[in-house]
């Protein structure tokens, strides 16, 4: 199958040009200059289809480095599947995830990564990856380590929250750091103090502070800093390459800064609801339904931060100025019913987590819209530096020849109204309810296949396949 996109204007990282597209097979096989003809012939009469793209962006699908289907967590399991979640993704402009495969204490890392390939092997919509989740750093887990870039799995996450689930102490992180530096592995740092974080929960419950509102006070933001500086500490020491996920304090963004204006190799990512959302969205949120619990919606860890403490407004800054280098979702979807509503008397057993993995395109361009980043910047934090990032790129996040004909067509003119009554995710509610887009993703085509076009879904589970990355190529 041949496809040709004509008369659109091709985004990158770098710029944007008036530009055809031509898709031979699941590749890219040209980018060319409207109206050209190839070797003699009219390409529009020698293809089998041509899409036109007047007036619309042509942009690289977009890659979410940060996933979590299916994840069991807090008595219960993410509600997204990966048939579900990859789905609701490609909806989104989505072309490839990388989830988390999962090892805890006393479990083989091999195990975790076979568990994780069967949940997603024939069910993904869109190309999938897999970062390794280390809970339980031991003797068998380091030298397991040894083997994870052979599997294409070239980056790993600590904890330094939730202890006695997925918790590792600093000298537990040294030892994986250790092996990061002599592999080459990216750590990836979930930069959180859980044992104060535990001790401010159990504080609150016994003052009866049990509602939503206070899992964000538990989870303060000089905890975050606090870790996030521990972790550059560490990575400074063993000489590992570090990256902070789901930054949510203005003063961890400051400590990301710092390190990298030292020369140290530190990177961050954010996520939508650290950028348009806050604490006081979360204590004002009533429903008839659901009284102040309402709230739980909004429960992820790290937390949303106070809007009168100026984070969101400094997160879009560090945007614009390097200091964070991706937006990612950190999706890890729960029901309000039978999910959420475990934690109804006590906030600490509110499974956290937001569902936004088919919002993430429209949340960023609606940045673009209000000014907050440029077109090429919105393309750059969504698609180009998480396949460098995270050892795909050539192949994902740009649109030249050689390159995997992931391309979304993307319409500026179009409005996306984010609502639960509409999504693709499997969940009841929305953290987006109401939210407004000034743009539209119109067509998503992945390795070559159109999977959405005009309002209809033309994809099907198993049309994704697993992506084997090579190593990070921020590296130095």
């Amino acid at each position: 199958m041949k496809t040709l996109i004509i008369n659109g204007t091709v985004v990158s990282a770098t710029g944007r040009s008036q530009a055809d597209v031509l898709i031979d097979g699941e590749t890219i096989a040209a980018v060319l200059a409207p109206g050209s003809v190839l070797l003699g012939h009219d390409l529009a009469a020698s293809v089998d289809r041509v899409i036109d793209a007047r007036g619309k962006y042509v942009i690289p699908g977009g890659i979410d480095a940060h996933t979590h289907m299916e994840l069991p967590f807090g008595g219960t399991a993410a509600s997204d599947t990966f048939e579900t979640g990859t789905r609701a993704a490609a909806w989104g402009g989505t072309t490839s995830i990388i989830d988390f495969a999962v090892q805890r204490t006393g479990e083989r890392v091999q195990d975790g990564l076979a568990a994780w390939h069967e949940k997603a092997a024939g069910e993904c919509a869109v190309d999938y990856g897999f970062h390794q989740i280390i809970g339980g750093v031991d003797d068998a887990s380091l030298a397991a380590m040894d083997t994870l870039v052979d599997e294409g799995i070239t980056s790993f996450k600590l904890f330094m929250a939730y202890p006695g689930v997925f918790y590792s102490d600093d000298a537990q992180i040294l030892k994986a750091m250790q092996k990061s530096a002599e592999t080459g592995l990216l750590t990836m740092m979930h930069a959180e103090n859980g044992p104060a974080i535990d001790v401010l929960a159990e504080q609150l419950a016994k003052q009866a502070k049990t509602s939503p509102y206070f899992h964000g006070v538990a989870r303060a933001w000089q905890l975050e800093e606090e870790a996030t500086h521990r972790a550059i500490m560490l990575g400074n020491l063993t000489g590992a390459p570090l990256y902070v996920v789901h930054v949510s304090a203005k003063q961890a963004v400051e400590q990301l800064a710092w390190a990298r204006d030292d020369g140290q190799n530190v990177f961050g990512e954010t996520c939508p609801q650290y950028l348009y959302l806050s604490l006081e969205d979360q204590l004002g949120a009533v429903s008839e339904e659901w009284g102040e619990f309402e709230g739980a919606k909004w429960v992820c860890s790290t937390p949303l931060r106070s809007k009168h403490e100026g984070h969101q407004h400094h997160m879009w800054q560090a945007l614009r100025t390097n200091d964070i280098q991706m937006v990612s979702t950190d999706h890890c979807p729960f029901c309000m019913k039978g999910q959420k509503e475990l934690g109804a008397n006590d906030f600490r057993a509110i499974p956290n987590g937001i569902g936004s993995v088919e919002h993430r395109m429209d949340l960023m361009y609606q940045g673009v819209v209000t000014g907050q980043i440029s077109l090429e910047r919105w393309v750059e934090l969504t698609s180009t530096t998480p396949a460098r990032m995270f050892g795909l790129h050539g192949r994902k996040g740009v649109i030249q020849p050689g390159a995997d004909g992931d391309v979304v067509i993307y319409d500026p003119n179009g409005r996306t109204t984010i609502s639960a009554a509409t999504h693709h995710m499997n969940m009841d509610h929305s953290a987006w309810e109401g939210f407004q887009i000034d743009g539209h993703v119109d067509t998503v085509i992945s390795r070559g296949k159109v999977l959405v076009d005009d309002g209809a879904y033309l994809g099907r589970k198993g049309d994704g396949r697993y992506l084997k990355r090579g190593l990070s190529q921020y590296l130095i």
